[in-house]
């Protein structure tokens, strides 16, 4: 399966822009404001409905968990979907397979995620948008393009 929260490694993340900006033709597109974004419909994004946090992230609980509030340094495990802003879905893990795991405040995942699922409920589903600055920039990584605002939708199901 595809991980596209992991990050990759520091070298293929220094060698991937330097061999872009040697390519005459720059394909990424500026990055938009979360705020100047169009969403999908298919994504229910409803920005007036959501917190946004002091980083930028804006998250919206979906479903309020019963569990205990999870806190930096605890080892969630999450089902995720991840799509761009025009509704298409570039990662999941959702219904089948083991959870993903990581470490929250950690780094272990794109800077989004630990500021957005700060403080969610262990059995909560959360909405996240999260501008580009906090995925993956004006470099993007595989199928996710340069400046991208991403959507996901995670549950916590276990914190550790």
């Amino acid at each position: 399966m595809f991980r596209i929260l992991r990050r990759y490694s520091l070298t293929l993340g220094l060698a991937l822009p330097a061999a872009l900006a040697a390519c005459s033709t720059d394909t990424t597109s500026p990055a938009a404001s979360i705020e100047e974004t169009t969403f999908a419909p298919s994504l229910n994004v409803n920005l007036a409905a959501m917190t946004r946090t002091q980083a930028g992230v804006y998250r919206r609980d979906l479903t309020a968990g019963t569990g205990a509030v999870v806190v930096r340094t605890q080892t969630l495990g999450v089902r995720y979907t991840g799509w761009l802003a025009n509704g298409t879905q570039f990662d999941s893990n959702a219904g089948a397979g083991p959870l993903f795991n990581f470490r929250l405040g950690a780094g272990q995942v794109i800077a989004g995620w630990d500021d957005g699922l700060d403080g969610i409920r262990v059995g909560g589903r959360r909405q996240l948008v999260i501008p580009s600055s906090l995925g993956y920039g004006a470099a993007g990584n595989g199928p996710i393009p340069g400046n991208a605002v991403l959507v996901f939708e995670v549950q916590v199901l276990s914190a550790q």
